[in-house]
């Protein structure tokens, strides 16, 4: 029988009521002939509630006991959806990631999957039952509780998918479908039909806070057909596959941008006392993402290099800089906040010269100072200011005509 796997997160589980409702689609599902798995992540604000609850215990809880904590709170949800399903009828059977078979590295909080097990989710489903697996959460070679940080439920969803050579992966979110940017911010941004594993994957690293980049990775690896949808209206959502029909010759696809980046420079006396590789090798030992980097080596000037992090994981950077300060032997670190990073993103841009061009042009037109540059061959970032960051992005959206069937349409 042929399998399916559901991801159920944020408001779609929000409440008791809003589980009953969901359930809904996992029981369409199963009468549609499917084997079904659900995949549920932390329930509302019950992990920021339990984080809390520990801050009044101690404000340097080991990360072994707050992933053992944290990982109640998926736990919770997919229990709950277990019962709705077994009150409107079908038998349902909830299990957390160790008995799911999901097995992880040692890395608490940010754990990565090594592997999935899926026996026992198997043996239920052969008894007729929808599996609830509590996402964002599995179990190390120590047979310790782990969390798989931002974005662990979808990236469990698709590890499972893969795992059970599953049909396809229906994530249902809160919006219906990916669009060419944030409807929210964008006016005339318009929901997509289709949208390659590469191109989501440069959204997903780029701002767009719909789909994790671990989870993209996994689809595109292990070729996973994944729809995004809405989890409260019944309508086609976006499809994430290899490859496109591309939608009147778009070069670029979509438009994303991301706030609170922040610029970090690491300044050396001499040439000779760089190490890039270290460094970065540090900083990745620890989990902590670098995105643009830019290095200035200048006859007469200091060789400095910069790079851009996230907000959230500023102090975790300087720290683990400042710790290894001696041993990568620079002589002083800088930081400029206030800035936010803006990308255009399409499969097209590899076979079209001059995108960039266009891009730097309109944004001189407008304006808005361009402070660093990152490209790809589908995709092409900069660092603005980041007062300016929406209208930059309206900016883009408009010079190119990503609002083009709106406006035949209308």
């Amino acid at each position: 029988m042929r399998s399916i796997v559901l991801k159920f997160g944020g408001p779609a589980i929000a409440s008791t009521e809003r589980i009953q409702e969901v359930a809904n689609i996992a029981i369409a599902k199963k009468e549609l002939g499917y084997h079904v798995v659900v995949v549920t992540a932390a329930m509302g604000r019950t992990a920021k509630e339990l984080a809390k609850t520990v801050r009044e215990i101690s404000d340097e809880a080991s990360k072994r006991e707050m992933d053992v904590l944290l990982s109640t709170s998926s736990q919770l949800s997919s229990a709950l959806f277990a019962i709705a399903l077994q009150e409107a009828g079908h038998d349902a059977v909830s299990l957390t990631g160790w008995q799911a078979g999901v097995q992880t590295d040692a890395k608490h909080f940010h754990a990565r999957i090594d592997d999935i097990d899926v026996r026992r989710m198997q043996e239920h489903m052969k008894q007729g039952q929808i599996v609830v697996v509590a996402g964002e959460q599995g179990i190390n070679a120590a047979h310790d509780i782990t969390t798989l940080g931002k974005g662990g439920a979808e990236t469990t969803a698709v590890a499972i998918a893969a795992a059970l050579e599953a049909e396809r992966v229906d994530i249902y979110t809160n919006v219906d479908g990916v669009y060419t940017a944030d409807p929210r911010y964008i006016e005339k941004a318009r929901k997509l039909m289709e949208i390659s594993y590469d191109e989501m994957l440069e959204l997903s690293h780029l701002g767009s806070h719909i789909l994790h980049p671990r989870a993209v990775e996994l689809a595109k690896k292990f070729k996973i057909p994944v729809i995004i949808r809405s989890s409260v209206d019944e309508i086609d959502g976006t499809l994430l596959k290899e490859e496109v029909v591309m939608e009147k010759n778009l070069i670029v696809r979509g438009v994303a941008y991301e706030s609170d980046v922040i610029r970090l420079t690491i300044g050396y006396d001499t040439y000779s006392t760089a190490s890039l590789a270290d460094m970065f090798a540090i900083l990745a030992e620890n989990r902590i993402n670098v995105d643009i980097i830019v290095q200035a080596i200048i006859e007469g000037v200091k060789p400095s290099v910069s790079f851009t992090i996230l907000k959230e994981e500023f102090a975790d950077a300087l720290r683990v800089l400042e710790d290894s300060k001696l041993s990568l032997g620079f002589s002083f670190a800088d930081f400029e906040i206030g800035l936010a990073k803006v990308s255009i993103i399409g499969s097209g841009m590899a076979s079209n010269p001059g995108v960039a061009a266009r891009m730097f042009d309109r944004l001189r037109r407008e304006d808005i100072a361009v402070k660093m540059v990152s490209t790809s061959e589908i995709k092409v970032s900069v660092v603005v200011p980041q007062d300016e960051m929406i209208r930059a992005a309206n900016a883009l959206h408009d010079e190119f005509n990503l609002a083009e069937d709106i406006l035949e349409n209308s």
